[in-house]
């Protein structure tokens, strides 16, 4: 582990891989000091600003990285899922994601909320961000059809709970994955950090080292 005040580049020089859940204005500083060191990174922040995915892409030249919202076994079943009822489904269901978090998480939507509305964007060949839409308030009119709900709640001390639903007139579809201690998301880390290591130079996700794509 990395402590406060630690000589980051020299801890980093003694490791076979890293794993960074931090910030996202701290990832790309991370990501090129492994690069310069050649060593393999995991990462678990989310909340990237265009500026700062880019330069972890440019560390992704040259050394292997695992990049994922959620390194749950269970939620990257949940994408798995999600994308089989999408392609399944096809495009007569009306598509939401609800998202619920403790009453201390500093960015809304999730990473994993994000990526399921990516996974429902995909499957339906649109662009996400013209499809989104971020809560409903005052006379907003009739749904469209393309459009990808998405709603985060905040509260208490929920580890983390993402509901995809597929809605059509006759039937409902819900998805649904709770988060109960985040034990899981540790195991998942350290299985992306074995999977990783002797890996070529690129990004990979949790569906590689599940073995899902």
């Amino acid at each position: 582990a990395i402590d406060l005040g630690d000589d980051l580049a020299a801890v980093i020089s003694q490791c076979d891989v890293v794993i960074e859940f931090s910030f996202a204005h701290v990832t790309p500083g991370v990501a090129a000091l492994c690069a310069a060191r050649h060593k393999a990174l995991v990462i678990g922040t989310t909340g990237h600003s265009a500026a700062e995915k880019a330069a972890i892409t440019q560390a992704a030249a040259q050394i292997p990285i695992v990049w994922a919202s959620n390194f749950s076994l269970g939620v990257n079943t949940l994408f798995w899922l999600t994308r089989k009822a999408a392609e399944i489904l096809g495009p007569g269901y009306d598509l939401e994601v609800v998202e619920m978090h403790h009453r201390l998480k500093k960015d809304a939507p999730s990473g994993t909320a994000r990526t399921l509305a990516e996974i429902l964007a995909a499957a339906r060949q649109v662009q996400l961000d013209k499809e989104i839409r971020h809560g409903r308030q005052g006379l907003v009119g009739e749904r469209t059809s393309g459009e990808i709900g998405m709603h985060a709640l905040r509260g208490g001390d929920v580890v983390g709970d993402h509901t995809v639903i597929f809605a059509t007139p006759g039937e409902r579809l819900e998805l649904t994955h709770k988060a109960s201690n985040r034990e899981t998301f540790a195991n998942g880390a350290l299985r992306a950090a074995q999977w990783i290591m002797g890996r070529a130079p690129g990004i990979y996700d949790m569906q590689d080292v599940l073995g899902l794509k």
